[in-house]
């Protein structure tokens, strides 16, 4: 596990105090669970991003075969 330093208002700061408190739980994990949730929320919305900006990434390219020709011959074959 690494090490690392956040700044937090003093109002989210008492709110994680009384809540890791109340859970008997620290206040380190409960931050580490929180990321936790929104790196599975935001997952798909990279994944999503990254899938968008490589369309088109080889339409400029020469040097692949014809995609259709190649379809057309996977099909006499099947």
């Amino acid at each position: 596990m690494n090490r690392t330093q956040i700044y937090l208002t003093e109002q989210e700061q008492a709110a994680l105090r009384t809540l890791a408190a109340a859970s008997g739980r620290s206040q380190s994990e409960l931050i580490r669970e929180a990321v936790d949730h929104y790196l599975s929320e935001a997952e798909p919305q990279v994944r999503r991003a990254a899938v968008m900006d490589a369309a088109g990434l080889w339409k400029e390219r020469d040097d692949l075969p014809d995609l259709a020709r190649l379809r057309t011959e996977w099909e006499r074959q099947a």
